[in-house]
């Protein structure tokens, strides 16, 4: 229309009413943002299992918010904050077992997380994001694992000690990680995504075999040649 205006006046007019100068007129949502960064990403959290004696087991995990892999670093009846620390030292040792680089943590704001995890994590160019307070459904992915954990086997078994329960959730975790299909990732096993899953379209029962794991608590199907 040639009429001129200097930069500062279409800044002026857009402050004025409101809207920010950013073609971005609002920013993301959480699930928009973990969408997005799933990749990157890893969320950690603890559960508590409770012995026939009366005692409480706490285990700390760390979930792939992109592959949903779990990965159960330890079990203690003292999460002090030395042993969270080590726990994050020991799942750093070992880079290549996770899919990709992990440049942010979702923690929640228990006080068994210190800075010293914290700086853990810094020092493998993590940035930590804590959840807000009473907001389980910010760390959602870890919420799932562990309801899942306690549904299809934590709840129908009796645990005596911490032995014990190593080698129930080390059977678990493996069974979630390779058996598992999750319906966000197209019915596939979080060991396999990434791969092209095997089309079966005629299969033949007589084929069908089943593995009881657990004492039978959880069952496994696989087609044999």
């Amino acid at each position: 229309m040639g009429v001129v205006l200097a930069p500062s006046s279409v800044w002026a007019i857009l402050r004025r009413h409101g809207v920010e100068p950013s073609p971005r007129r609002s920013g993301p949502t959480w699930a928009e943002f973990l969408r997005a960064q799933a990749t990157t990403m890893l969320a950690c959290d603890f559960f508590h299992v409770d012995t026939v004696l009366m005692r409480q087991l706490y285990v700390l995990f760390f979930i792939e918010l992109d592959t949903r892999r779990v990965y159960a670093t330890g079990i203690t009846t003292n999460p002090a904050a030395e042993w969270v620390t080590q726990q994050a030292r020991n799942l750093s040792f070992t880079p290549a077992d996770l899919a990709g680089p992990t440049k942010f943590l979702i923690r929640d704001r228990d006080t068994k997380f210190t800075a010293s995890f914290d700086e853990v994590l810094r020092a493998d160019a993590a940035r930590i994001i804590r959840t807000p307070i009473r907001s389980p459904r910010a760390n959602g992915f870890g919420e799932l694992f562990v309801g899942t954990a306690r549904r299809e086997c934590l709840d129908s078994m009796l645990v005596l000690h911490r032995p014990q329960l190593e080698a129930v959730l080390s059977e678990f975790v493996d069974h979630d990680n390779g058996h598992r299909p999750y319906r966000s990732l197209g019915q596939q096993v979080p060991l396999a995504v990434g791969g092209r899953p095997l089309r079966i379209s005629h299969p033949d029962p007589a084929q069908l075999r089943r593995s009881d794991k657990l004492g039978g608590l959880v069952h496994e199907y696989r087609l044999v040649a």
